[in-house]
């Protein structure tokens, strides 16, 4: 076996690859170039990157050998893994090595802040003695809204806790019932802005997430607030950021992460006296270094030896017969997964019903799939491996059926979701293609895995015309409309469409007369 090691992986997890028989071969510098990426990946078993060398899909076109990709860290956003999934290549990292060095370097520039430790540091090596202008803040009493209560989260929220300070979070995706249950309290994304002194962040980046701090919503912070991103580039809008430092709105803010890495030499950020930047040095440290170099180094070991997927976040644990009979369900799982999880933001119970012949389909990796995707699309610690340890950390009970009349299909999955004001139920099959039959008992067909909007909307004359045409000036083409009665003046609808829409096109269907409510999915 052979391991491709990039971008200055600890030696004590190749120590490992060596002790097990593998030749590891270490790349000494970055590997930019996609071609490059190719033709070094086409002899290797398994490759392990940091940060600097990205994986993309054309890096993955022709590598006949490669089994797993190791992310030594938790973030696997430079890794496509939608293409070394479709190429059966699994995908591994390490979140758990590198937690308390994120927390304290986060807590660092909380310090730094506080107290213009940079500012300081610069004047007096050129010279100076720059103490007007530079008094600082005491921590002990001020009011620290964490954004994303994970690993590193909950890690910087007890080490704030215990410096003085006040402590509350947000994360959209731990359902309300979860407020009560531990040491900080929860609350509304707008509630904390407007009650914080300091803001950190500490989620993933995803399409939901980018720029989540937004102009609209620093503006909502408190006058003189502070800002810290050592999560990921990208959660806050980067320019807006810099117009409320020049206006005064926000005091202050300490980047380690940029929306384009590493930062550009001529970036405006650079230069601006309020903030701080650092390199994105959150995993930084030699013990986070050797720790997940060597829990990624095991973990690939094993997984290639005795197919274990430990730390695998694209592949449910499966035997090669399973595999062969569940392989059909698993973008169908994944798919209603991720249209659960817009339809229930913060889901607190699932009921799974697999009806119909099930006798030879092993349910347990579809489950864990479809938790991984209803939890995936908000955090990027959700694998189907941990889904079901990750459910009940976030209070949502899960439950399986099997069994029961599938209502004239082979099979029928029956999905109700609650969390919301009600539940939801989603019924698909394979029938014909991966497809939902039934919305929230209303008859409706589309593909889940498609660009769909979901339209609830008076139950009149006209109102299919009226849709369609509005998408068709907008230069949208519609691939299937499927509408279904719901009773009592109401009627439900699933618009496939060629492509996503925007806010704005989003909006002016909203405001259509007729159209009660409207959900891109």
């Amino acid at each position: 076996m052979k391991v491709l090691a990039c971008d200055g992986i600890h030696e004590d997890g190749l120590a490992l690859f060596r002790e097990a028989g593998w030749d590891v071969v270490v790349a000494a510098d970055p590997i930019k170039d996609p071609q490059v990426l190719a033709l070094a990946f086409a002899d290797v078993d398994a490759v392990l990157v940091r940060s600097a060398t990205k994986v993309p899909a054309e890096a993955l076109a022709n590598v006949p050998n490669l089994k797993v990709i190791g992310r030594a860290g938790a973030g696997v956003d430079t890794i496509d893994v939608d293409a070394a999934t479709a190429k059966g290549i699994a995908v591994m990292n390490a979140p758990d090595g590198n937690t308390l060095a994120a927390a304290e370097h986060a807590i660092s520039l909380l310090f730094a802040l506080a107290r213009h430790v940079p500012r300081a540091d610069a004047g007096m090596k050129a010279g100076e003695w720059p103490k007007a202008g530079l008094t600082g803040f005491e921590l002990e009493g001020k009011k620290l809204g964490v954004i994303g209560l994970g690993r590193i989260g909950g890690t910087v929220a007890r080490k704030a806790q215990g410096i003085g300070m006040e402590v509350a979070a947000h994360d959209p995706f731990l359902p309300a019932s979860a407020a009560g249950k531990g040491s900080v309290p929860l609350k509304t994304l707008d509630e904390l802005l407007a009650w914080a002194d300091i803001v950190t962040l500490h989620i993933p980046r995803t399409k939901e997430t980018t720029n989540l701090l937004s102009e609209e919503r620093m503006r909502a912070m408190k006058k003189g607030a502070y800002v810290i991103n050592a999560a990921r580039g990208g959660l806050v809008d980067e320019a807006a950021l810099l117009r409320l430092l020049d206006e005064g709105q926000l005091a202050g803010a300490a980047l380690d992460t940029f929306a384009t890495e590493p930062l550009q030499a001529d970036s405006p950020l650079r230069k601006h006296p309020k903030l701080i930047l650092t390199p994105h040095l959150g995993a930084s440290t030699s013990e986070a270094q050797q720790a997940v170099s060597t829990i990624l180094a095991r973990q690939i070991i094993d997984f290639v030896a005795t197919g274990a997927v430990a730390g695998c976040v694209n592949l449910p644990p499966l035997t090669a017969e399973a595999a062969r009979e569940v392989g059909p369900w698993m973008p169908l799982m994944s798919a209603l997964g991720r249209l659960a999880s817009r339809l229930v933001d913060a889901p607190t119970r699932l009921t799974v019903t697999y009806a119909g012949r099930t006798e030879a389909l092993d349910t347990r990796p579809l489950t864990r799939l479809l938790v991984a995707a209803l939890l995936g699309p908000h955090s990027g610690r959700v694998t189907p491996v941990n889904a079901l340890h990750e459910a009940a950390t976030r209070g949502l009970v899960v439950a399986e059926t099997v069994g029961g009349d599938g209502d004239g299909f082979d099979r029928l999955l029956r999905i109700r979701v609650e969390g919301g004001k009600k539940p939801r139920e989603i019924e698909a099959t394979l029938h014909r293609g991966p497809r939902v039959v039934r919305l929230d008992g209303v008859e409706i067909e589309f593909d889940p895995q498609a660009h769909v909007l979901l339209l609830r909307n008076e139950d009149r004359p006209g109102m299919i015309g009226t849709v369609g045409s509005q998408l068709g000036a907008a230069g949208i083409n519609i691939v299937n409309f499927a509408l279904g009665a719901a009773g009592e003046g109401e009627a439900r609808a699933a618009i496939t469409v060629d492509r996503e829409l925007s806010d704005k096109q989003l909006g002016a269907l909203r405001a259509t007369p007729g159209v009660l409510s409207l959900q891109q999915v």
